[in-house]
């Protein structure tokens, strides 16, 4: 697809699309077969979902503190730079010891740093896009792409070779990210005077709060999915590395898929609407996986509606974000965002989905379940998006 132009910037369509692809290539390889991986090292459940828990509880605290700084500097290419060659190094020292002190030290700074990035390549994503920002979801999905290539690639490998080259395979891909962000101009958007203040009110609206908190139960319902799917698959049915790896880029097929027609499904519908569809779809997901995934028709399915549990939700939230926290809070808001749903959401998951786990595989999922559930109860009768506008004039654009 050839460079189009915003309103202010061209739009170097390829060189941003090519950040996203080796970035979820990373997820790729991590969120599918990192607890495969840890379970090799002899594990147990519980240190699996602790270990998990670390990525996602760094997002918590990491994606506000770079918020706060990419705004306050107004150099967001430069800590992406820095954050993704960073996070290479301390990711190496997966290679030197597999000793749990030493994984959750490493894992631990590496995270830190590897959640600089995306939150703040969102913003200069959708600066380059400027009024073209529906276009967001046809970059994007070169995202889902690299999740596609990473997972069938390494179920592939594994089926003939140690899921022990793991960590080698995500640091040959985080490599690949900080050489892609060297690719991209420094951009900035207009810089304005602001206050903590202004932001704190902000957030303090009820529809925003009730955005965080389904935002982070909808991520706390996918918790046993990242964490634990490709083990319960292997372990509980028997299926390969290599249908594993499949199953799981259907999931991300099914996203790409949606994320190709989003424009034209959000100029038909309202982020409102297509959230608390998202909501309902994830119920009905994580209890077709808990107790029906020995029935493959339902398991091929329940993936294909990750169009919507991760796909529609994701884009719709995105809006939200892009929508309702404006100029130099805009960077903030991403990050409050990433830090409530894939943050805390994910870390919570992850930790509840750990300490169940080797109870009950199929109650774990109920529990995901519910928490989407109650994601589309808060949504429904809190989610008032235009009751935000009359308190956003300031920051208009």
């Amino acid at each position: 697809m050839p460079d189009t132009h915003s309103s202010a910037h061209p739009l170097p369509y390829w060189r941003l699309s090519s950040f996203y692809f080796f970035y979820f290539a990373v997820v790729g390889s991590l969120t599918p077969y990192w607890g495969v991986y840890l379970k090799s090292l002899g594990y147990s459940s519980k240190d699996v979902g602790i270990i998990s828990a670390i990525i996602f509880t760094s997002r918590i605290i990491a994606p506000n503190f770079w918020g706060w700084l990419a705004d306050k500097t107004q150099q967001r290419l430069r800590i992406i730079r820095q954050g993704s060659a960073i996070s290479c190094v301390f990711f190496s020292g997966v290679l030197v010891s597999h000793h749990y002190p030493w994984l959750v030290i490493v894992i631990s700074c590496y995270a830190f740093f590897w959640h600089a990035v995306l939150p703040q390549f969102e913003v200069i994503t959708l600066t380059y896009l400027g009024s073209q920002y529906q276009r967001y979801s046809q970059i994007r999905l070169w995202g889902s792409i690299g999740f596609i290539v990473a997972v069938v690639g390494l179920g592939w490998l594994f089926h003939y070779f140690s899921i022990l080259f793991l960590p080698i395979a995500m640091l040959s891909f985080l490599v690949l990210i900080c050489l892609s962000s060297f690719s991209l101009g420094e951009i900035t958007t207009p810089k304005r005077i602001t206050n903590s203040t202004g932001f704190l009110k902000l957030v303090g609206q009820p529809a925003i709060i009730c955005f965080l908190l389904a935002s982070f139960l909808l991520q706390l319902s996918h918790g046993p999915y990242y964490t634990f799917y490709s083990l319960y698959l292997q372990e509980n049915y028997g299926y390969t590395s290599i249908a594993t790896g499949l199953l799981w880029a259907l999931g991300v097929l099914a996203e790409v898929a949606i994320f190709l027609v989003m424009p034209k499904i959000m100029q038909r519908f309202n982020v409102r609407n297509l959230l608390l569809v998202s909501f309902l779809i994830t119920t009905i997901r994580w209890c077709l996986i808990g107790y029906c995934a020995n029935w493959l028709w339902v398991l091929l399915f329940a993936q294909l509606l990750h169009a919507f549990s991760f796909g529609v939700a994701h884009a719709a939230s995105i809006e939200i974000v892009r929508t309702h926290f404006k100029g130099a809070h805009q960077g903030q808001g991403q990050a409050l965002y990433s830090s409530f749903s894939f943050g805390a959401g994910g870390a919570v998951g992850a930790l509840m989905s750990g300490l169940l786990w080797d109870q009950s595989a199929s109650l774990t999922f109920l529990i995901s379940s519910m928490s989407a559930f109650i994601a589309f109860v808060i949504a429904y009768f809190g989610l008032h998006l235009s009751k935000i506008t009359s308190h956003l004039k300031e920051y208009k654009e």
